[in-house]
């Protein structure tokens, strides 16, 4: 069987680097021009989130969780894994009751989510003996569980170890259209094709009569390499300013903005993104946030409703799609990837692909 895979950003590299352990043909096409995922560094820290979306939340603890059987996949095809890293992760709320509420919360998610290892709460003396840069004069909650991710560095991690086994890489655009009952993937016919291709999903299916239900959103992160290791940096999430990233080996990121309206711009344009990094200065008065090494953009993908849709596309045959996995793609894009593979070889799935399906967000004509 051969099969495409459209779209090399956090879905496209799980599910390239699940399909090329088998005995099929896998070739992936991407172009890399805006992809969120190699833009990105993200908290996987899920349990904090107070959204309703039950199906949401559903994904992003599963999402988290599979972190867990990904790094031992990974290492087992030979993999050092240096793009994820465990870390305690700090929530800033500027109410005690926030905070209070929040606890109780996450101690009642701690019961279905093993990967929480301990809750507390944080009082600023207790913060100042962790982590002395740091400066907040309430409490905060502190998860042990989360981790971080560097998006770029994890694709690369994934598509070397792919490429490897039985992966071809076409680092170029990639056109889709149906002749007879044959997909064709830049005029070259394949058994199945998956399209991850993120916000850019509505101009891949262009050739399809159908709406697609995504809006584009542009966000930008600073990064900083700074002289002091970051090793024990917690990850910190402020309430309404910029998350505190740390990686390994001294770097820093600060981001990202949520920039609507702007399309596919890829342009740097600083103003937004600084007028964030003020916000967060307070915290870390120790370091001047302006002065950043690099500002990396990327475009994220939104459906009306913010929900992540994935699966088959039923009105087209062999067709298989991911997109609208906007803010938490670092969270949720790997289990994705994972039950994609799983369904492009007819393998039973873990998550309720009816909870997810496309068709809402793909209408045909």
């Amino acid at each position: 069987m051969k099969i495409a895979i459209i779209g090399g950003g956090i879905v496209g590299s799980v599910t390239a680097f699940y399909l090329s352990q088998t005995i099929h043909q896998v070739t992936l096409f991407d172009d890399g021009e805006g992809q969120a995922t190699k833009a990105a560094a993200g908290i996987i820290c899920p349990w904090f989130s107070k959204r309703r979306n039950q199906a949401w939340y559903r994904l992003a603890d599963r999402g988290a969780h599979f972190f867990l059987t990904l790094m031992e996949d990974m290492k087992q095809q030979g993999i050092n894994v240096q793009s994820y890293q465990p870390r305690e992760t700090w929530l800033v709320k500027k109410r005690p009751d926030q905070i209070e509420s929040l606890y109780t919360l996450v101690k009642q998610r701690q019961k279905q989510s093993p990967l929480i290892h301990h809750v507390e709460v944080l009082s600023p003396t207790m913060q100042q003996e962790r982590f002395p840069l740091f400066h907040y004069d309430h409490e905060v909650l502190s998860v042990a569980g989360g981790a971080v991710i560097d998006g770029g560095l994890f694709c690369s991690e994934l598509l070397q170890a792919a490429t490897q086994l039985n992966l071809t890489i076409h680092r170029h655009k990639a056109t889709l259209r149906r002749s007879n009952d044959s997909l064709l993937v830049n005029e070259e016919p394949f058994d199945r094709v998956v399209v991850a291709a993120g916000a850019w999903l509505p101009s891949v299916l262009a050739n399809f009569p159908c709406q697609v239900d995504i809006t584009p959103q542009k966000g930008q992160l600073a990064l900083y390499q700074l002289p002091n290791a970051t090793n024990n940096w917690p990850l910190i999430m402020p309430e309404g300013a910029v998350d505190i990233i740390p990686h390994q080996n001294g770097t820093l990121y600060l981001g990202a903005t949520h920039e609507k309206g702007v399309g596919y711009n890829l342009d740097v344009d600083p103003t937004p993104l600084e007028n964030l990094l003020k916000n967060v200065q307070p915290l870390l008065p120790a370091l001047d946030v302006l002065h950043y090494q690099q500002i990396k953009v990327g475009t994220r993908a939104y459906t009306s409703d913010f929900s992540p849709f994935f699966g088959a596309i039923k009105e087209i045959p062999d067709l298989y799609v991911a997109s609208g996995l906007g803010a938490s793609g670092l969270t949720t894009g790997p289990l994705i990837g994972a039950e994609l593979a799983k369904m492009v070889l007819e393998e039973p799935t873990t998550l309720p692909g009816a909870d997810y399906r496309p068709d809402p967000y793909i209408i045909f004509d």
